[in-house]
C-alpha cells in the first residue's frame, strides 16, 4: 500500500510538472520576428557621454529586432506581445508612444499596449532627445529627425514580425558568460567610485557582485530551423562607450558569429539584464587579460562576444532537446507607482553650486541640465511633496519562464531578488524599457559616487524595493491560475 501511495504521488507530481508551462488544450503558440536597420545615413550626435561627439560614419550597423508572440485556441486570441530590442542608450520619453502610433493603424488585430521596447545601452548610438547637447545647426541629423526615421523603421519591423507569425517551437535555456564586472570600487573610508582605481592602498573591494548567468530563448519553425533567439545578459553593452562612431558594441560580433552558424536571417534580440552597477570594463586583472588576448589574437570586444556565444551554445545544446509548441503565453502590463527619492538640503546646495558653475558654458550643457534637474525636483518637492514616479511594467509568462521589464539602469541586487523570488523555472529581467535613470541599492547610496548620488537617480532604495515587491507579486499572479 505504501509503495502504491508513492507511485500515485510520483504520477501526480509528474502530471503537475507536465502541466506547468503548457497552454490550455489545443492552444497554439505563434511567433514572428523581424530586424530593422536603424543606422542613420547622415552624421549624428552620439548619446552616452557628457560631452558632444559627432559620428560621421558607422563602425557597425545598429539595429532593432522585433519578436511577436501570440497564443491562440482556434480563432480565439488568448494573449499577445511584441518585444523590440534596440541598439540605443535608452528608450527616451515619447519614443514608445511614437512607435505605437505608427503601428496601431497598420495592425488592427494587435493591442499596441502589448508592445514595448528595450535598449542594449550601447553608448555609441544616436542622441534621441533634444536639448541635451549643443549640436551643430547644419551637417548633422537632429535628434527629432533621427527619432522620426528610427521609429518608422521600428514600426516596420513590428508590423513585419506580427504579419509573419506562424506556429512554431519554443525552448529556453541557461548558460554562463563572464561579461559583467561590478564597476564601483569601495575604499577604506566607505566611499565608492565608479571605475575607481583598484591599484590603490585604500581599495577594499568591489561594492557588489555580478550575475554571470546567460538566459536564452530559442524559436524554431515547424521544420526545426532556428529563426530567432533572445539573449539576456546582466550587463550594458558599453565596451566601446568612449568612441566617436556608431557602434552596436559587443552585440554586433555576437550577431555576426551566430548568423555565420545559423544563417543570415537569424533574428537576435539583445536584452540588457539588471546591470546598473555593471560594465564589461575590467576592474582587476587588466594586464593578465591583455596578455591572454594578445596570445589568442582577440580584441576585448571579440573576447566578450566569444564568451556570450559560448554561453549561448551551452544553453542551445541542452535546450534544443526540449521544444514546446503549446507553451503558455500570459502577458500583463499596467502602470505602477514608485516613490521619488527625496532631495536633501545638502544635495540641493551642491546642485545649485554646480548649476552656477556650468550655466554660461554651452559646451557643458549636459552637466548643467544634470544638476539643474535636482534643483527643479526640490522645487516641486517643496510645493507638492516627494511624489511618485509612474512606470509601465510588463510581465510575461512564456512556458516555464518569466520576463519582467523595468525602465531603469537597475542595480544587480534588485535583479537577484526578482530572480530568487520568482515562481518561474527561469527568469529574464529586461532593464531600460524607458529612460528612468539609475536605481541604486542602499549600500550604493551610502557609498555615494556617480550612479548612486541624487543627480543620477530619481528613484532610491525605497522605490527599488517597491519595484521588486510589485514585480514579484505580478509574476506570482501569472502562475496563480491554470
Amino acid at each position: 500500500m505504501k509503495r502504491l501511495h508513492c507511485i500515485l504521488t510520483l504520477n501526480l507530481t509528474t502530471a503537475c510538472l507536465a502541466f506547468i508551462g503548457t497552454s490550455p488544450a489545443n492552444a497554439e503558440l505563434r511567433f514572428g520576428a523581424a530586424t530593422a536597420d536603424i543606422t542613420p545615413d547622415q552624421p549624428v550626435a552620439l548619446s552616452g557621454q557628457r560631452h558632444l561627439r559627432i559620428s560621421k560614419k558607422p563602425e557597425t550597423p545598429i539595429s532593432a529586432t522585433a519578436l511577436a508572440l501570440e497564443s491562440r485556441k482556434g480563432n480565439e486570441v488568448l494573449d499577445q506581445a511584441v518585444i523590440v530590442s534596440c541598439d540605443l542608450v535608452a528608450i527616451r520619453e515619447g519614443i514608445l508612444e511614437k512607435v505605437r502610433e505608427k503601428v496601431k493603424p497598420r495592425l488592427p488585430d494587435f493591442d499596441v499596449k502589448k508592445l514595448f521596447l528595450s535598449a542594449t545601452h550601447t553608448h555609441t548610438a544616436p542622441v534621441t532627445l533634444e536639448g541635451r547637447y549643443a549640436i551643430p545647426k547644419t551637417g548633422v541629423m537632429t535628434p527629432t529627425e533621427y527619432v522620426d526615421f528610427m521609429t518608422s523603421r521600428i514600426a516596420d519591423a513590428v508590423v513585419k514580425s506580427w504579419t509573419n507569425r506562424k506556429p512554431g517551437k519554443l525552448s529556453w535555456g541557461q548558460g554562463q558568460a563572464v561579461i559583467a564586472q561590478n564597476r564601483r570600487a569601495v575604499y577604506a573610508n566607505g566611499t565608492a567610485v565608479m571605475y575607481g582605481r583598484t591599484n590603490n592602498e585604500k581599495f577594499r573591494g568591489q561594492e557588489g557582485t555580478e550575475d554571470h548567468n546567460l538566459e536564452v530563448l530559442f524559436f524554431w519553425d515547424a521544420d526545426d530551423k532556428l529563426l530567432a533567439t533572445a539573449i539576456n545578459v546582466a550587463c550594458p553593452a558599453q565596451e566601446v562607450e568612449g568612441g566617436s562612431s556608431l557602434n552596436a558594441d559587443f552585440w554586433h560580433p555576437v550577431r555576426e558569429t551566430l548568423r555565420e552558424r545559423f544563417g543570415k536571417d537569424l533574428h537576435i534580440l539583445g536584452w540588457a539584464g539588471a546591470g546598473g552597477d555593471q560594465s564589461p570594463h575590467l576592474m582587476i586583472g587588466k594586464a593578465a587579460d591583455e596578455r591572454m588576448r594578445k596570445l589568442s589574437g582577440l580584441t576585448r570586444l571579440e573576447e566578450l562576444a566569444r564568451r556570450i556565444v559560448n554561453g549561448w551554445t551551452e544553453a542551445y545544446e541542452a535546450a534544443h532537446k526540449d521544444k514546446h509548441t503549446d507553451a503558455v503565453l500570459h502577458h500583463i502590463s499596467h502602470p505602477i507607482k514608485l516613490p521619488y527619492r527625496k532631495v536633501t538640503d545638502v544635495e540641493l546646495a551642491d546642485a545649485k553650486m554646480q548649476v552656477e558653475k556650468y550655466a554660461k558654458n554651452p559646451a557643458q550643457r549636459w552637466n548643467y541640465l544634470w544638476h539643474q534637474s535636482v534643483v527643479t525636483r526640490h522645487e516641486i518637492q517643496q510645493t507638492e511633496g516627494v511624489g511618485t514616479f509612474e512606470m509601465e511594467l510588463h510581465l510575461l509568462r512564456l512556458g516555464d519562464i518569466a520576463i519582467a521589464s523595468n525602465e531603469f539602469e537597475l542595480f544587480t541586487d534588485y535583479g537577484f531578488q526578482m530572480k530568487a523570488r520568482s515562481p518561474a523555472v527561469q527568469t529574464f529581467v529586461i532593464q531600460l524599457t524607458g529612460s528612468a535613470g539609475y536605481l541604486p541599492s542602499e549600500r550604493a547610496v551610502n557609498g555615494g559616487g556617480y550612479s548612486a548620488i541624487i543627480q543620477s537617480s530619481r528613484i532610491g532604495p525605497k522605490g527599488g524595493q517597491s519595484l521588486v515587491e510589485q514585480t514579484v507579486s505580478g509574476m506570482k499572479s501569472l502562475w496563480a491560475k491554470p
